[in-house]
């Protein structure tokens, strides 16, 4: 979710790396920093909590000397959102940032702290700066102490190095984030995307997974973990307009999967406010305590969306919601009550059937709450009140990150509703809050889980016929699941609620018809464990999605598993349909298919 960028050359460093982070500000951040290498050799740092105007102010105040320099747009994991956690983290003799999740910072930072090493900040990234200052201490040069650093790292990150006394010296690493390097006239550059790279340099080049890179002003070296060097492809940027949004990924579906962090972050930064950590919805056009019941109508991925908002509103808010696709309820004219809301859920806001209906409603006298990508679409400018996203450009056909978003906003708005129904105790409202604003990094985490995702896709691969199994409100993911591998991998899938699977579904199963099920441990384990054991005794092959706990009771069950990062009942929805996007991708590139223009499918529907 971070940005970065790194400049190594002849110009002053800090103006360039501060132009290049405004670029980066749709990345989502809520801290940022700048670190440059003085003339003596020094490392000297600026950094200021809150948006990049509180960080130019403090570099007009105390500019920052130097032509070699690293900057970094921070949004909060490890630690509070301060001055002090923001990057770039500095210990001794090397400045860093970094962007992703070191999993076994706590293993290291043990170790290190045993050697006599303070560290002062709550980042899992300021181990990283510790752990290559521990390796130059030890005699090694820079290059050796950031690669001996790098190779003992365990989870997702994108780093950039400067080091006290070597002027025109700057060291990058990825694994599992993005980062460019960028080409320019007697500079070299790094960032985390073409964005940030394209005003300064001529060429770039994407760093692959494992990939590390040395940077002078007149040279790079790209190594791999083998500490070999190799070659990657140079790209002229100029010619870069109608690839540049892949940013060095295969498809933009494959891109738009990893965006799910800043999606989810970038939209509760919209809908909460910071300092109380309360949801902060606009101000609605009506009273939420006097609303008899909420209409919720959307298609395709949008609607299980709406589904899972309706399971929320109805348990937290202890409001009655109706839910129907927008196809069907344009034309069956239900009744609707006097002060009545209507909530409907579009990427684009252009989507012909939903638009349809939110004309219908309105002349219903039912207040219109549209939750949209694109604020300033058709139905943005028809609704009473816009719910905005801020998931950012989607290209990949197939609905992604914009789910996840979609999600965040119904979830924060039930919130809303059960505070101002008086149905939520403010030590609840706190605890569900929280856990929305853990969401970003556990989603991040979830591509460390890659493999064992690809694994289970080749099972799925196999198949001609694949059932999706969920309880309670994860049975819409299983849903949207089923409907990411029919979309762009053409195998037939179908969800159902497990409990249903005794009533007629459980005849499709053999061995040659694997069953995914969302099992996360906290919400229905125990019946969805019951209908998984019936479908195993029929020659089923299970496949599950679940935490650490439900792992371990689905020992000698299930076939496969994926275990994800444990979150509280309430998000689980969210979290959990990011690994089944991602399973269908990966079926996707077994198949062969075309994953970012599917067959006989468009991004905006507008027609009916």
């Amino acid at each position: 979710m971070c940005g970065i960028c790194g400049i190594v050359g002849h110009q002053p460093a800090s103006p360039i790396a501060f132009e290049a982070l405004r670029r980066l500000e749709y990345r989502g951040y809520d801290s940022a920093g700048i670190a440059t290498l003085t003339a003596s050799g020094d490392i000297e740092r600026r950094r200021a909590a809150g948006k990049l105007d509180n960080l130019e102010h403090v570099l007009k105040e105390h500019p920052l000397p130097g032509t070699t320099g690293i900057g970094h747009t921070r949004w909060a994991t490890h630690g509070a959102p301060t001055e002090n956690n923001a990057h770039p983290h500095e210990s001794g003799r090397v400045a860093i940032v970094h962007n992703g999740i070191i999993e076994n910072f706590a293993e290291l930072k043990k170790e290190l702290e045993a050697k006599g090493r303070v560290f002062r900040t709550e980042t899992d990234s300021e181990t990283v700066a510790h752990l290559v200052d521990d390796y130059l201490g030890q005699g090694l040069e820079p290059r050796d102490a950031a690669f001996a650093a790098i190779k003992r790292l365990e989870g997702a990150y994108a780093i950039a190095m400067i080091f006290k006394g070597h002027e025109g010296l700057l060291i990058g690493a990825r694994h599992g984030a993005p980062l460019a390097v960028g080409y320019g006239n007697g500079e070299m550059f790094l960032g985390s995307d073409s964005i940030a790279l394209a005003p300064m340099a001529r060429k770039m080049t994407y760093l692959e997974d494992g990939d590390w890179c040395e940077l002078t002003p007149d040279h790079v070296t790209i190594f791999d973990m083998t500490g070999g060097a190799v070659s990657r492809p140079v790209q002229d940027l100029t010619f870069m307009a109608g690839q540049v949004g892949k940013d060095g990924y295969r498809h933009y579906m494959e891109k738009e999967l990893h965006e799910h962090p800043v999606a989810i972050g970038q939209t509760l930064k919209r809908i909460t406010d910071p300092a109380s950590k309360r949801i902060a919805l606009p101000e609605m056009p009506f009273d939420p305590a006097q609303v008899p019941r909420i209409t919720i109508t959307a298609c395709g991925s949008a609607y299980y969306a709406g589904m899972v908002g309706r399971y929320w509103l109805e348990s937290l808010a202890r409001i009655p919601v109706e839910i129907d696709v927008a196809s069907e309820m344009r034309y069956r004219e239900p009744p609707q009550p006097d002060r009545g809301v209507a909530l409907l859920i579009s990427q684009s806001g252009e989507t012909a059937d939903t638009l349809g209906v939110l004309r219908s409603l309105k002349k219903a006298g039912q207040s219109i709450v549209s939750v949209l990508n694109v604020e300033h679409s058709t139905m943005g400018r028809e609704s009473d009140l816009v719910l905005g996203m801020d998931a950012g450009p989607e290209i990949s056909v197939a609905s992604t990150k914009a789910f996840t978003a979609q999600l965040s906003v119904l979830a924060a708005l039930a919130i809303d509703f059960a505070r101002a129904r008086g149905a939520m105790d403010q030590a609840r409202e706190e605890r569900l809050t929280a856990s929305l604003l853990d969401l970003p990094s556990r989603a991040a985490e979830v591509f460390t889980r890659t493999k064992d995702i690809q694994a289970m896709a080749a099972v799925v691969a196999q198949a001609r016929d694949v059932l999706y199994l969920g309880r309670g409100i994860c049975t819409p993911i299983a849903f949207e699941g089923a409907l990411k591998l029919k979309e762009i991998s053409y195998i037939h899938a179908e969800a159902y609620a497990a409990g249903e699977l005794k009533h007629g579904p459980i005849s499709l199963i053999d061995q040659t018809v694997p069953v995914v099920a969302i099992a996360p441990s906290t919400i229905l384990f125990d019946k969805t464990l019951s209908n998984l054991q019936e479908a195993k005794a029929r020659g089923g092959r299970i496949l599950a999605f679940t935490d650490a706990e439900g792992a371990k009771r689905l020992e000698g069950v299930a076939e496969q598993v994926v275990i994800m990062p444990d979150v509280d009942a309430f998000v689980a929805p969210i979290l959990y349909a990011i690994p089944v996007q991602m399973l269908a991708y990966e079926v996707a590139l077994i198949k062969g298919t075309d994953v970012d223009q599917p067959r006989n499918l468009a991004k905006s529907v507008t027609v009916e």
